[in-house]
C-alpha cells in the first residue's frame, strides 16, 4: 500500500534537503559540468514525486535518486554526443558508465555514499573551489550547490546584492563547463592552493547553520552537521595543516552550544544566558584536542585557529561570569591583524565592552557607524544597543534595536530584537 501522496511528499522533501548535495556530487563525476549536473538531480527529484507516492519509498530513496539522477545524465551525455560524431571518445566513456551502472548501480551508489576517503562532497568542494574562478564565485557557487543555501542567504553572509551573488554562480558554472574541469580532489601543490576558500566555504555554510541568516529557525543543525563532517574529512587527509585543525576545533566548540542556543519556543538564547550543561561535552573535548593539535604545528596562529581559541575560553568557562574576557580581547587583537575585517572588528569591540566596560566598547563601535560593508549588517546597531543600554541611555539604545530589528532577514532574532526595542530584556 503505498503512503498518502502528502506523506510521500514531506518525506521526499526532507530526503532531498540531506542528499541533494551528495546526488549533485556524484552526477558531477560523470557530467563534469555543475549546472547539468543540477539539472539531471532535480529531473531525478520530479521522477520520484510522480513515482512514490503511487510506488511507496524505496528502501535507500537516496541511493535511488543518485541512480536517476546519473542515468538521465547518461542519456543526456549520450544524445549530446551522437549529435557530435567527432566525440567519439566521450560515447565510449558514456558506454562504460552506463555497463557499470546497469550491473549493479544501487550497491556501487551506496559504496560511494559510505566512502569517507573518497567522499563526493569533499571532491565537489575542491571543484568548485578551482582557481579558475574567483574567490568571491568559488564561495558562492559551494555554498549554493553544497551546503543548498539560497541566493539571498549567500547574499546576506557576504553583504552584497542577491543579483550580484546569482550572477557569480552562472558566470562560475560556465567557467567550469567550458574548462572541463575534471570533478576530483586536487594534489600537491594544486590541493594547498585551492585550500583557503575551502576552509572559507566551510565555515560559511557552518555559520549559516549555527545562525540562520533568514527564516522561521534560528538555527539550521543538518549544515554545521554537513560542514563538520567535511572539516573532519578534510582534517584526516591534511594532519599536517594547522588551520584545518583550528577550523574543525572552531566548528566542534560552536557546535557544542547548538541545544542550548534555543529554548523550547525555538527563540533564540544567547551565549551569556544559555544554561551550560546543554553544552555537548564530547564535541567541546573533540574541539580542544583538535585545537591542540592546531597548536602543536609549526608556523604562526592563523584566523580559524585564532577563532577556535576565542570559543575554547567560553567553552572552558564553568559560567558567563567566569569568562576571561580580558584574554578573548586579545585574541581578537590577535585577530585583527591576522584577517582585518569589520565583522572581526565589531567583535573586538564586543569583548573590549566585557572586558573593560562599556564606555571603551562603545567608542570602537562609534568608528565602525559609517563603515559600507557594514551599513546593513543588523549586528552593527544590536552591539551599539546593547552597550548603550548598558551606560543607560536607554531611548538611543531602543532606537538601535529597533533598527537591527528593521535589517534583521531572522525571524526569531528578529522577534528578540523587538522585545528589547520596546524595553524588554530578552534573552541576551
Amino acid at each position: 500500500m503505498s503512503a498518502p501522496r502528502s506523506a510521500v511528499g514531506d518525506t521526499l522533501a526532507a530526503i532531498w534537503h540531506i542528499e541533494s548535495a551528495r546526488v549533485v556530487a556524484a552526477v558531477a563525476r560523470i557530467t563534469r559540468d555543475l549546472g547539468l549536473a543540477e539539472e539531471c538531480a532535480q529531473d531525478a527529484l520530479v521522477v520520484a514525486l510522480e513515482h512514490w507516492p503511487t510506488g511507496g519509498l524505496p528502501d535507500n530513496p537516496a541511493a535511488w535518486l543518485t541512480t536517476a539522477a546519473k542515468r538521465r545524465a547518461l542519456d543526456v551525455l549520450r544524445h549530446r554526443a551522437q549529435a557530435a560524431p567527432k566525440h567519439a571518445e566521450l560515447a565510449v566513456e558514456i558506454d562504460t558508465q552506463h555497463a557499470i551502472c546497469e550491473a549493479d548501480f544501487a550497491e556501487a551508489v551506496d559504496a560511494a555514499l559510505d566512502d569517507d576517503i573518497g567522499d563526493g562532497l569533499l571532491a565537489l568542494v575542491f571543484t568548485a573551489c578551482h582557481p579558475l574562478l574567483s574567490p568571491e564565485a568559488r564561495a558562492a557557487l559551494t555554498l549554493k550547490v553544497v551546503g543548498g543555501l539560497s541566493v539571498e542567504e549567500i547574499a546576506r553572509a557576504y553583504l552584497k546584492p542577491p543579483a550580484t551573488i546569482a550572477q557569480r554562480i552562472v558566470r562560475a558554472k560556465r567557467t567550469l563547463a567550458e574548462a572541463r574541469v575534471p570533478f576530483e580532489m586536487p594534489r600537491g601543490t594544486e590541493l594547498h592552493a585551492r585550500l583557503p576558500s575551502v576552509l572559507e566555504v566551510l565555515y560559511l555554510i557552518f555559520n549559516e547553520g549555527y545562525a540562520a541568516t533568514a527564516g522561521d529557525d534560528w538555527t539550521r543543525p543538518a549544515l554545521c552537521e554537513e560542514a563538520q563532517r567535511l572539516a573532519r574529512a578534510l582534517a584526516s587527509r591534511l594532519p599536517g595543516v594547522a588551520e584545518v585543525h583550528g577550523l574543525l576545533a572552531l566548528m566542534e566548540i560552536q557546535a557544542s552550544r547548538l541545544a542550548a542556543r534555543v529554548d523550547a519556543h525555538g527563540d533564540p538564547v544567547l551565549l551569556l544566558e544559555q544554561d551550560r550543561s546543554h553544552w555537548d561535552r564530547l564535541l567541546i573535548r573533540r574541539g580542544l584536542a583538535a585545537l591542540d593539535h592546531a597548536r602543536s604545528l609549526p608556523g604562526p596562529l592563523g584566523a580559524y585557529t585564532l577563532q577556535a581559541a576565542i570559543a575554547a575560553c567560553h567553552a572552558q568557562a564553568g559560567t558567563a561570569a567566569d569568562t576571561d574576557w580580558t584574554r578573548i580581547a586579545a585574541l581578537y587583537d590577535a585577530l585583527a591583524q591576522v584577517a582585518p575585517s569589520p565583522v572581526v572588528a565589531l567583535n573586538r569591540a564586543v569583548a573590549v565592552g566585557m572586558a573593560f566596560g562599556p564606555a571603551a566598547g562603545l567608542e570602537l563601535v562609534e568608528m565602525l557607524v559609517g563603515e559600507p560593508a557594514l551599513k546593513d549588517y543588523h549586528l552593527l546597531p544590536a552591539v551599539r544597543g546593547d552597550l548603550l543600554a548598558k551606560l543607560d541611555r536607554i531611548e538611543e539604545a531602543r532606537a538601535e534595536f529597533a533598527r537591527a530589528a528593521q535589517l534583521a532577514q531572522n525571524a526569531r532574532e528578529r522577534a528578540l530584537l523587538l522585545v528589547r526595542a520596546a524595553g524588554g530584556k530578552g534573552k541576551q
